[in-house]
């Protein structure tokens, strides 16, 4: 399907879908506790807490953003002890970076809060019907996030 095949209606759920995808992302952002770090280093502690240890450069492509960016990031992490840095066991001119426990005890206290707030909200505000309404788009979502 291209774009000139894709139905006025279906094309109006989608704005409408990210639309709130961006409304709900801002909401989970204001739950973070507040440990100072941006967002672009949150989510690099997330992947190397996801995927394992990994090159600036693996890591900046992932992320989207440039290896020099990505470099300055990881180097105020392991600064501050959140990120190790180690020597490839299989390409001794590569450094891997690697999360640390203080790096896994920030993600942990992060997460929790977001998914402790998202918990919270949606047994206030939705009814168990919709909440199976919920469990059923996060598996779509993630087919469409997997597109």
């Amino acid at each position: 399907m291209t774009e000139e095949t894709v139905s006025r209606e279906v094309a109006g759920a989608a704005n409408e879908l990210r639309l709130s995808m961006m409304r709900l992302v801002r909401r989970l952002r204001a739950e973070r506790p507040p440990h100072g770090l941006s967002l672009t280093r949150i989510d690099a502690l997330g992947r190397l807490d996801r995927d394992g240890p990994a090159t600036v450069t693996e890591l900046a492509a992932a992320e989207g953003i440039t290896p020099q960016s990505m470099a300055r990031a990881m180097a105020e992490l392991v600064e501050s002890g959140l990120v190790t840095r180690q020597s490839d066991p299989h390409d001794g001119r590569q450094v891997l970076l690697a999360i640390a426990a203080d790096g896994e005890a920030l993600l942990a206290e992060d997460r929790a809060r977001r998914s402790t707030w998202l918990a919270v909200t949606m047994a206030d505000r939705l009814s168990p019907e919709e909440r199976d309404v919920l469990r059923i788009a996060g598996r779509l979502l993630d087919r469409l996030a997997d597109a």
